[in-house]
């Protein structure tokens, strides 16, 4: 009960501010934000948190996602990216593999519309092969064979730009060798002309970005969420054709395996600083379509108890797993209304097809 009377206050908020976002354009950029880990009451806990609803919960599309595996199985982030990404289910571990099934390699969106002439980019808080960008840009078995999935990047997907924790799989002299620009803090990434043409990787330290309650990325001079959506897209927006960029805020999902609400309301917040960077940039334009949502949710998080705009919230977990609950969609911009109808993670990449061929 409490989430359907959520999300009628949500439409009527959607209805009355955002009415003239949800459009029938054709999308020529796509901005797809996906929370790790970030079921509904995550974000319900980042709101109490600021004292305010989400830069995304006001979209004027808005749908409730089942997320489970190719075996109707609690999923874990490969499977439920690769879900998004090629719009097909898989067993949990798999990258873009039609497994269960004959193995063949799945076309994700990323590199259909890099065949159409479109620059691609992935972000994440977490390193550059973990499983939610791997999803987009690789086809492997397991998650875990970083420099196969480091491989699919460089000689395979090649996406336009890479942005996220380094090692793993992928280190400055396999980039460079691969033809990339590697830059590796925040004001090298910054300092990158947007008329290069070469692809670039950011690859911010050896692993996992440091989380906002320690500091954020920034103290160890690295870029924020929001730093890193804003250069992609400055980076990316010259592009003829048009762009496609997944940012993942990697580090919900982290902190919800340690049930540490501080650390998780952190990582929620920092999302909402970079859609807001999105949508600061979309503003003007009519044919951006921004998606936030999440691969899954992360803890079991049963109930929040807010305690008061800038204070973290009380969070009763049930679990340092994932869990089967369906999490939320939102989209904003050029295609928007086509989201209104998506009842399970394959629909989004349905979706994105019908808009983008």
């Amino acid at each position: 009960m409490r989430r359907i009377v959520r999300i009628a206050a949500y439409c009527l908020i959607a209805s009355i501010s955002f009415a003239c976002a949800l459009r029938e354009d054709t999308p020529r950029s796509v901005i797809l934000f996906i929370g790790d880990g970030m079921g509904p009451d995550q974000i319900e806990a980042g709101r109490a948190y600021l004292g305010r609803a989400l830069s995304f919960e006001s979209f004027p599309a808005r749908a409730i996602v089942r997320t489970d595996n190719a075996y109707g199985e609690v999923t874990d982030s490969a499977a439920s990216a690769t879900a998004m990404a090629t719009g097909v289910k898989v067993a949990n571990g798999v990258l873009s593999l039609a497994l269960p099934g004959s193995g063949e390699e799945l076309e994700t969106i990323l590199e259909r519309v890099s065949s159409q002439g479109w620059r691609t980019g992935l972000a994440t808080t977490v390193y550059t092969t973990h499983a939610t960008p791997a999803a987009f840009g690789a086809h492997d078995a397991s998650r875990v064979n970083y420099d196969a999935i480091a491989d699919d990047y460089m000689s395979g997907s090649r996406p336009s730009l890479i942005l996220g924790g380094g090692a793993n799989g992928l280190d400055e002299v396999e980039a460079v060798e691969a033809g990339y620009l590697v830059v590796d803090s925040k004001e090298e990434l910054a300092s990158v002309s947007m008329t290069t043409t070469i692809p670039i990787a950011g690859l911010f330290g050896t692993g996992y970005l440091p989380y906002e309650y320690d500091g954020g990325p920034n103290v160890a001079g690295y870029p924020d969420l929001d730093d890193m959506t804003r250069e992609a897209i400055r980076l990316l927006e010259n592009a003829e054709g048009g762009f496609f960029l997944m940012v993942e805020s990697g580090l919900i999902d982290q902190a919800a395996h340690r049930n540490d609400a501080a650390r998780m309301v952190g990582e929620v917040v920092a999302l909402d600083r970079a859609v807001t960077e999105a949508l600061s940039w979309a503003s003007d334009r009519s044919d951006v379509l921004i998606i936030v949502t999440a691969d899954h949710e992360t803890g079991g998080i049963t109930s929040v108890a807010d305690t008061g705009t800038g204070n973290i919230p009380a969070v009763t977990w049930t679990t340092t797993g994932h869990t089967a609950t369906p999490v939320d969609l939102y989209a904003y911009g050029a295609g928007s209304e086509r989201f209104l109808t998506i009842l399970d993670n394959t629909d989004i990449h349905a979706a994105l097809l019908e808009l983008l061929d």
